[in-house]
């Protein structure tokens, strides 16, 4: 797989996964999606990934209809001229969201999907067409949900983390017990390299780390990347939420969906994908959060 066309490039796993291909010596195609009728690229291609797609909203702004015209239209398309093309694999980058909002044990791909958000519903209804149709011999299809992604390049609930440890603030959350799963954006991109690189059964497959990790540990993570020590305040969890509810109403730094996600518990197992490509993956939880801690002290060209 030398050749491959990605449909998304431009975003924070794209960019990241170009240069991550581009250095193992494959050659990228990156494509608009204005492109995807010019199927005499596909016809060129080895494999097509597809990373585009309409994120989660947390400001709730968007209009539901862009989920399915993005999420599920769009894959549909792309999925219809890869199986027309000359293609042998397509990777679509899904979302744990497809399968449930939720956690209250450990997330596997057996667990029967709830998705309660437009977002995980378009998600989820493109997984569905891809798996409903009849797959050409020769070809492969891998359905992608990655949990929480964290990288160079970052713009999420870290990097907000990350610039209240680094002005010295105090993590006011410490007093919510909770282990989430995370996923560095190179071992993804090992990921999505190994299913370039060898043959494995078509499905669906959870990519997390290995551990899960409370906040306070990854609060921790990110004081040790700027020389300090965690700070930690045990305030009232009943005073938080209360303090999240009104940020629901009025513009505040908290409301209640930025706190669940950083105190909720969402365990992912990634024990599939791992057997598939019969590798451990090349950073723990840990390394993986360092890396993004220190690109966030650094520009990203």
């Amino acid at each position: 797989m030398n050749k491959i066309i990605i449909l998304g490039a431009t975003g924070f796993v794209g960019k990241n996964l170009v240069l991550y291909l581009k250095n193992s010596g494959i050659v990228i195609r990156s494509i608009g999606r204005n492109e995807m009728s010019f199927t005499n690229e596909f016809l060129k291609t080895d494999a097509i990934i597809h990373l585009a797609g309409k994120a989660h909203d947390l400001k709730k702004t968007s209009n539901p209809d862009e989920y399915y015209q993005v999420n599920y239209e769009l894959t549909k398309k792309l999925y219809d001229a890869f199986l027309k093309s000359g293609a042998k694999k397509f990777i679509f980058i899904s979302s744990v969201k497809a399968s449930a909002d939720s956690v209250l044990e450990i997330l596997s791909e057996d667990d029967l999907p709830d998705p309660k958000t437009h977002y995980g519903k378009s998600k989820l209804k493109a997984e569905e067409y891809i798996t409903m149709q009849p797959l050409p011999e020769g070809k492969s299809y891998y359905i992608l949900r990655p949990c929480m992604i964290h990288g160079p390049g970052n713009k999420g609930n870290l990097n907000l983390l990350y610039k209240f440890v680094q002005k010295g603030i105090p993590y006011p959350l410490a007093a919510f017990e909770n282990k989430r799963s995370f996923l560095s954006v190179e071992n993804l991109c090992f990921v999505i390299k190994s299913l370039l690189k060898k043959d494995i059964p078509s499905g669906i497959y959870n990519v997390a780390d290995d551990e899960a990790l409370s906040t306070n540990e990854v609060v921790g993570i990110l004081s040790e990347s700027v020389g300090k020590k965690p700070k930690l305040w045990r305030i009232s969890s009943k005073l938080i939420r209360f303090v999240a509810k009104i940020g629901d109403f009025i513009k505040l730094p908290l409301n209640t969906e930025r706190l669940d996600k950083l105190t909720e518990n969402y365990i992912v197992s990634n024990s599939k994908i791992k057997k598939a490509i019969i590798s451990e993956l090349p950073f723990s939880a840990k390394e993986g959060l360092k890396i993004t801690a220190n690109s966030f002290r650094k520009p990203i060209v």
